[in-house]
């Protein structure tokens, strides 16, 4: 691979919401090398924290009755929304699949937990990255819902959810990202 088709696959990544996909799922085939990709994410101390919970087929169907029924049961009468409710359980059926992002903290605990995060984000970029190779668009949320799903998720010991990976086929509408100079971000020292 020549460095220039990194730095194209890296700059066209986008965010890519439920509402842009298309009723496609995703093949079981291209989810496994997507995880294969995540799990070659660098960690410190091969503590490899990184943990998943894939949400295809009938478990979308699971996944939108708990992520609504949680809204439905934690949300104060005066903050609930109708269209809040309608949109929390699309999401999930609008997708061609989703994964939970978790992790496992280290029993140990020989690296600290922002080590651990760290690493479970990179194993996400991976994934985003990957994703967007195959022409699939990918959405990182973290509703308090799937922050707070132990049971439903079946969570071990040490383990914990970081959010929710929507992914879907889209059309490709151009979307343009948006940055600010690197110039304003390094400091050089020589």
């Amino acid at each position: 691979m020549k460095p220039s088709q990194v730095t194209q696959l890296i700059r066209q990544r986008r965010s890519v919401f439920p509402k842009m996909y298309k009723p496609q799922a995703i093949s079981r085939e291209i989810l496994e090398d997507v995880l294969e990709n995540a799990n070659w994410a660098p960690t410190h101390r091969f503590t490899e924290p990184w943990r998943f919970r894939v949400f295809m087929e009938k478990g979308l169907q699971e996944l939108s009755d708990y992520l609504g029924d949680y809204y439905e049961a934690h949300t104060p009468e005066e903050k609930f929304s109708p269209m809040k409710l309608k949109k929390t359980r699309q999401k999930p059926l609008q997708s061609g699949a989703v994964i939970a992002i978790c992790m496992q903290r280290d029993p140990k605990e020989s690296v600290p937990e922002w080590e651990e995060i760290a690493a479970v984000a990179c194993a996400v970029q991976n994934m985003s990255l990957s994703l967007s190779s195959y022409g699939i668009g990918s959405y990182w949320s973290s509703p308090v819902s799937i922050l707070k799903a132990v049971d439903f998720l079946g969570l071990k010991e040490g383990e914990q959810c970081l959010g929710l990976l929507y992914m879907g086929y889209f059309d490709d509408p151009g979307l343009v990202g948006k940055r600010g100079s690197i110039s304003e971000k390094v400091e050089w020292r020589s």
